[in-house]
This record gives structure tokens, C-alpha cells and sequence, in this order.
């Protein structure tokens, strides 16, 4: 006899769960170590709330909101210092710990974002950051501003090559936006943080607490609402060896990186200074207490790199990297002029000529060079290489002049790091110009930054 044929409603027990499962991806979940499949990736893409378009502008804002809490506490140094009464010393060693925090956060958990996913990972570098607030007002003391710089370098450098490759991941194809507004987030995160937290120190109540009240707010419901931004790193094995203190700088980058890299230790270089004795340079050049003054020097410096690094995005990354190198190089020669003498006009000047010099060579050149130069798996761990080479030129001369401070003052220290600067650049030119054949080629006018397919 031939098998009894199954009634209309064991057909529809038998089939309408299999089509669920594979309407919904809810099939089998993968064993341990195993991929997610592309059910997986559809309930990834369908738990997110928001458009690429959409969380790529998330991204970015997360990210300028955190290195303008970064740059928050530079107007604040000499408040704290004057109601703590503590060392220059120790004032050096507070910006120190902040980029050492940072440099061991990128070293450990830069390439955790491969592994965890991109919303993930920037989430919890926001809630860090909101914490790094909640310290800053829970403060009476240099101790608990110790850790507070220490936990804002850590959220930072969790951030920085989490949120790089996000962007770089949502960005139209082929478009190049991706390095350029990581460029300009963090240029203008570090300006406006500088400016604004000047202005409420200078002319708002409760200038300790007020701009970390606000940050604390921002950054928690920026947290939650990073949540939302569609994953574009599926999860997979290895996050444990991931971890293992490392920089990972793809085979095909290493010769493009050798040429950039004296301008991308002469860049942050200056940037750092800026930000950490920028403040007390301005009001000896231009003799005022305003500490206005102070922020509008951190907004010239980062400001017009971010302007710089958006307006040439249309150039090629080479001609970015030497026109980058040439332009600090007279930014630096400038300030070393105005400095000598007491010019506040020139001062100003190269101020804004040498921070143009930081955005186009720097991230206009090097950085849009060589963020497509990875495969996107390997793309957090190089964007998190950059940062790391880019936060140690940003500390090491900087602590190295604030020490040199103590010892000879405020002027002679300028005076010396400016005219290293100007050799540096001039130095980063001569390299460029020597080694530029290890330049990728160019086919189009943004630097193929839509990287090479997986």
C-alpha cells in the first residue's frame, strides 16, 4: 500500500514553522565558535532602528562628543591648580595619564570592534566617558582628577578605532566621507571643547561643575542611542587573542605608513602642545587674562584643521600629505616668529596657518592614505595603529616641554618646541618627496576610500 498522504493540518505543523524560521533567521542557533549565518545578520540589521545614512551621523557625533569632553578639561587646569595649589609637575603628569589610559585602551581593546561589533563597543566607550563626568564633579582633589582623566583616555581609546571603522563601514561606497569626517569630528570635538568649556569657565556659575553636568547628560543618552545604528561587524571567534596588547598594521600599509609617518609625528605633536600649554602661551603673547583667549588658540588649531581636512577632500591623498607638511612648517616658522616678538596678530596667524598644516597632512593625507589599505576585518586594528602613533607624538613632547617648563620657563619652551616642529616638517617634505613611489596609486580624486572588498 502506498504511504497515507498527511492531512492539510500536519502540512501546515510541518510547514509554516520552517518558513518562519526562514523568513526570520530563527534556525538553528550556531554552535559554539561558529559563524552567525545571514538570518543572524538580517536580526542585526533588523534590531537597528536607524538608516546607515542616519547611524553614520550618529557615529560621528559620538565621537566628537567625546574628544570634546577630552578637550573640556584644558580651560579648567589652571582652575583646579590654583584651588588645589598643585606642581606644574603634577599638572603634567594629569595630561599624561589621560593619554597613557588611552594608548593602553587602543594597544588592548583597538581591534575589539572586529570581533564584539562596532555599536557595541562605542556604546560602552560613551558610557565611559559619562562616567569620566561623574568623577570630575565628584572631585575635591587631584586623586579623583587622576582617575577621571585616566577613565576619559580609556573611553576614548576604546572610541576612537571603534567609531573610525563604523564610519568608514556606513559611508556611501566609494564616497571617501568616512576618513574625512573622522577628521573633522575629532579636529572640531578637540576645538569646540577647548573654546566652549573656556567661554562657561570664563563667563558661566559653577565653571568646575556645570560643563560636566551638561556632558554627563549628553553622553549617557548618546550611549543608549548608539544602540540603535546598524551593526556592520558580525561577531566571530577570537575576541580573547584579540586582546593581547598589539599593533596591527596590515603587510599592504606598512610602506605607505613608513612615508607618512615623520608627518604624522609632527602633527599631534603641535596639537598636543596646543592643547596642554596653548592656553598659558596665549595669555603671556597676548597679555590677557581672558581665558577665552586661551580656547579661541585650541578652536584656531583644531578648527582650521578640520576646515583644511574637509576642504581638500577632493585632492589626492599624496598631494594632501606634502601640501600638509609644507603648511605646518610655515605654521611653525610663524609662531616662532610671533612668539619672539610678542606679535598677537602673528601669533594668531600661525597659530591658524600650522593647525591647516595638522588636518591636511595628517588626516587629508596620511590617514585617508592608509585606512583603505585594510581589508574590513582588519580595519579597527590599523585605524587603531594611527592613533596610537598620532596620541604618542601627541604626549611624549608635550610632557617632555612641560618638564622643560619648570626648568626655563614658559617662553624659552615655546620657543625651542616651535623650531623643532618647523625641522620636523621640513623633514616629513624631504621624506615625502624621497619615498613617494611607496605611495599606493589614485584612481579617483578621493583616495579609493571605500577600501578593498573582503
Amino acid at each position: 500500500m502506498a504511504p497515507e498522504s498527511p492531512t492539510l493540518k500536519e502540512q501546515l505543523a510541518i510547514t509554516v514553522p520552517a518558513t518562519r524560521a526562514d523568513r526570520t533567521g530563527a534556525g538553528s542557533d550556531p554552535g559554539p565558535g561558529q559563524r552567525p549565518g545571514n538570518g543572524d545578520r538580517r536580526g542585526h540589521a533588523r534590531r537597528a532602528v536607524l538608516s546607515r545614512a542616519a547611524g553614520f551621523w550618529l557615529v560621528a557625533g559620538a565621537l566628537f562628543l567625546l574628544l570634546f569632553a577630552s578637550a573640556a578639561a584644558s580651560p579648567l587646569y589652571s582652575v583646579y591648580q590654583a584651588q588645589w595649589r598643585f606642581s606644574a609637575t603634577t599638572l603634567t603628569a594629569v595630561f599624561a595619564v589621560y593619554v597613557l589610559a588611552l594608548l593602553v585602551a587602543l594597544l588592548v581593546f583597538g581591534s575589539l570592534s572586529d570581533y564584539l561589533g562596532r555599536r557595541r563597543v562605542i556604546a560602552v566607550a560613551l558610557a565611559a566617558g559619562a562616567g569620566a563626568c561623574g568623577l570630575f564633579l565628584a572631585a575635591h582633589g587631584v586623586d579623583l582628577l587622576f582617575a577621571a582623566r585616566a577613565l576619559q583616555g580609556a573611553a576614548v581609546g576604546v572610541a576612537a578605532s571603534a567609531a573610525g571603522a563604523a564610519l568608514i563601514d556606513l559611508q556611501p561606497d566609494r564616497s571617501g566621507r568616512g576618513p574625512v569626517v573622522t577628521s573633522a569630528a575629532t579636529l572640531l570635538g578637540l576645538g569646540a571643547g577647548g573654546l566652549g568649556t573656556s567661554a562657561l569657565v570664563q563667563y558661566a556659575p559653577a565653571p568646575t561643575h556645570l560643563v560636566w553636568w551638561l556632558l554627563l547628560g549628553i553622553s549617557a543618552v548618546a550611549a543608549v542611542a548608539v544602540l540603535a545604528i546598524p551593526e556592520t561587524a558580525a561577531g566571530r571567534r577570537g575576541v580573547a587573542s584579540s586582546l593581547r596588547p598589539r599593533v596591527t598594521v596590515p603587510r599592504q600599509a606598512r610602506g605607505t605608513l613608513a612615508v607618512a609617518l615623520p608627518c604624522m609625528i609632527a602633527a599631534p605633536a603641535l596639537n598636543g602642545f596646543y592643547l596642554s600649554l596653548g592656553p598659558s602661551l596665549a595669555a603671556q603673547v597676548l597679555r590677557s587674562p581672558d581665558l577665552v583667549w586661551g580656547g579661541l588658540v585650541i578652536f584656531l588649531v583644531a578648527g582650521t584643521g578640520a576646515a583644511a581636512s574637509v576642504a581638500l577632500r577632493v585632492v589626492s591623498g599624496a598631494a594632501a600629505l606634502l601640501g600638509g607638511c609644507l603648511t605646518l612648517l610655515a605654521g611653525a616658522v610663524m609662531t616662532l616668529a610671533a612668539i619672539e616678538t610678542a606679535s598677537a596678530a602673528a601669533f594668531l596667524a600661525g597659530t591658524a596657518l600650522a593647525g591647516a598644516g595638522v588636518g591636511t597632512g595628517f588626516f587629508a593625507g596620511a590617514y585617508r592614505l592608509l585606512t583603505p589599505l585594510a581589508a574590513p576585518r582588519q580595519r579597527a586594528g590599523l585605524v587603531a595603529a594611527i592613533w596610537i602613533i598620532f596620541y604618542l607624538a601627541f604626549s611624549v613632547p608635550v610632557v617632555a616641554a612641560g618638564v622643560a617648563t619648570t626648568h626655563v620657563g614658559l617662553h624659552q619652551t615655546a620657543v625651542w618646541y616651535s623650531a623643532a616642529l618647523a625641522v620636523l616638517a621640513a623633514a616629513a617634505a624631504g621624506s615625502f618627496l624621497f619615498r613617494r613611489r611607496s605611495l599606493p596609486g589614485e584612481t579617483d580624486p578621493a583616495g579609493l576610500q571605500a577600501g578593498p572588498k573582503a
